[in-house]
C-alpha cells in the first residue's frame, strides 16, 4: 500500500482476504481500476464487491486497460474520489495505473511539480506524464 494523501491509498492487486485488513485500517472506499481477467487468478471484481459490501466498504468498479489510461478515465476517477466517502484504498495491477490515473485527476488543482513529487514519494515516476499533466491544467 502506497499513500499519496490523506484521502487516496494505492496497491497492487490483493487478495479477497486482504479487505478485511483495508476495512480495518479505516478505509470507506474501495476503488478498482482493474478489468476483470487482465490475469489468471485474479478475483472477478464481483467478489470483490461483494465482501466489500460485507464490510460496510463502498466498492467502486472503474476498469482501465493497461497502458491506455484516457483523460475520460482521469476524469471519472475524479469523480469517484470526490463522491465516494473517504479515506480510499484503489488498486490495479502494481497500483502504477492508479497513481498515473490520480496524478491526471489533480491536473490543473495541484501544481505539475507537487503531482510529480507527490507521485514520486510513494514510489510511483510520473515525471514522464509531467507534460500530459500540464496539458490537462
Amino acid at each position: 500500500m502506497k499513500r499519496l494523501n490523506d484521502d487516496l491509498t494505492v496497491s497492487p492487486q490483493m487478495p479477497i482476504e486482504a479487505l478485511d485488513h483495508i476495512a480495518q485500517a479505516g478505509f470507506k472506499t474501495i476503488i478498482c481500476n482493474r478489468p476483470d481477467n487482465e490475469d489468471p487468478g485474479q478475483p472477478p471484481f464481483s467478489a470483490v464487491k461483494s465482501r466489500a459490501e460485507e464490510l460496510g466498504l463502498t466498492a467502486v468498479f472503474q476498469p482501465v486497460m493497461s497502458g491506455n489510461v484516457q483523460d475520460g478515465d482521469a476524469d471519472a476517477f475524479a469523480k469517484a474520489l470526490n463522491e465516494s466517502p473517504k479515506p480510499v484504498f484503489a488498486y490495479c495491477r502494481t497500483g502504477t495505473r492508479c497513481a498515473i490515473l490520480w496524478s491526471l485527476a489533480n491536473a490543473g488543482k495541484m501544481p505539475v511539480e507537487d503531482i510529480v513529487k507527490t507521485a514520486a514519494d510513494a514510489g510511483y515516476d510520473m515525471s514522464g506524464l509531467a507534460p500530459r499533466i500540464a496539458a490537462r491544467s
